[in-house]
């Protein structure tokens, strides 16, 4: 194991400074992530900087306005129980849920499931094969190697890696914002915004930089919310990443015909995949009308790019993402 040195805070503004100056600190609340990194050997911090002292970033609160406001330490399991949670956004619910076990649920922190980071097999196991998240400028050995689990969105020849989170898909399809303090005070950053697509420096998952804490995740009330579903397709059942997931929330009217939607996907990209140009396309279309759906959705897979073993991906993301739609819909 990676030798660390482990210490405690209970001011935010002592641990951003902390950040901020020392590269090898790294800031530690779940662990549930960060420590499999460390025992890869994907990632070396020499310091450790346990933040879960850190007053109110805890708190699960329903603001009045049908949004909500959730503390980065609070644990998924919390989150996924609060009962303003599972009435509003369902699909937030049901992403958590998906997510892990339930052990690890106890454990991991709102904030740490959306930095947490790849699982491509080329990254985690500690092989010596080229890897540019590992090794900047030693190439990408899944481009041309194991890909079946990959991008077919947004990939660059210097990565094709995907984003695991499934809370992240949830929160992109929300159009949710994480409130990031650092040295130069606070912030909040569109949650399309937050995650990075790999182009030439993959190593950087997203936007964060040196002295930045994320405080909280805002979800910004929405009529499509208490319509909303989360589906996730992958290998096996239990404890899984997603070969493809998609996070669906809709409005209807009395026909059953689609007013407004919201559409994201996971296992498809470097990050959450919004499914824009499907968005538009479905308002008007009846849930009941098949044909529909699939030509609608059809249209945001234009530009999708798979790999050598994973263009099953494009169809099977498809189909998830319309029975997701469907699903959500039945509840509004």
């Amino acid at each position: 194991m990676h030798p660390f040195t482990l210490s405690t805070v209970d001011d935010p503004a002592a641990a951003i400074a902390a950040h901020a100056r020392d590269p090898g600190l790294a800031f530690i609340a779940g662990g549930t992530d960060l420590i499999g990194l460390m025992k890869d050997r994907a990632a070396l911090p020499t310091r450790l900087l346990d933040i879960n002292g850190l007053p109110g970033m805890a708190r699960i609160e329903a603001l009045a306005d049908g949004g909500l406001r959730i503390g980065a330490l609070a644990r998924m399991s919390d989150v996924a129980a609060d009962t303003e949670v599972r009435r509003r956004f369902p699909v937030i619910a049901e992403s958590l849920l998906f997510a892990a076990s339930g052990q690890l649920r106890n454990m991991a922190s709102m904030g740490g499931n959306i930095m947490q980071r790849t699982r491509c097999a080329y990254f985690r196991d500690e092989d010596d094969l080229p890897c540019n998240k590992r090794r900047p400028g030693s190439g990408c050995s899944a481009l041309h190697g194991l890909n079946r689990n990959h991008a077919i969105f947004g990939w660059s020849d210097a990565c094709v890696a995907t984003n695991p989170s499934d809370l992240a898909v949830a929160l992109a399809a929300l159009d949710a914002t994480v409130v990031v303090r650092g040295s130069a005070g606070e912030r909040a950053i569109p949650f399309g915004d937050f995650h990075r697509l790999p182009g030439d420096t993959p190593e950087r998952d997203n936007t964060l930089d040196r002295g930045d804490l994320i405080i909280a995740i805002e979800v910004p009330a929405r009529v499509e919310g208490r319509a909303s579903h989360y589906l996730k397709l992958r290998d096996r059942q239990s404890y899984e990443f997603a070969l493809v997931s998609a996070a669906a929330a809709v409005t209807v009217d009395g026909r059953r015909r689609i007013r407004t939607a919201r559409l994201a996907m996971g296992g498809v990209a470097h990050k959450p995949w919004r499914l824009t140009a499907a968005e538009a396309a479905v308002r008007g279309a009846s849930l009941d009308d098949v044909t529909a759906l699939k030509l609608a959705i059809a249209t945001s897979f234009t530009d999708a790019r798979p790999l050598s073993q994973n263009a099953f991906k494009i169809e099977l993301a498809q189909r998830v993402a319309r029975s997701a739609l469907v699903t959500a819909g039945a509840r509004a």
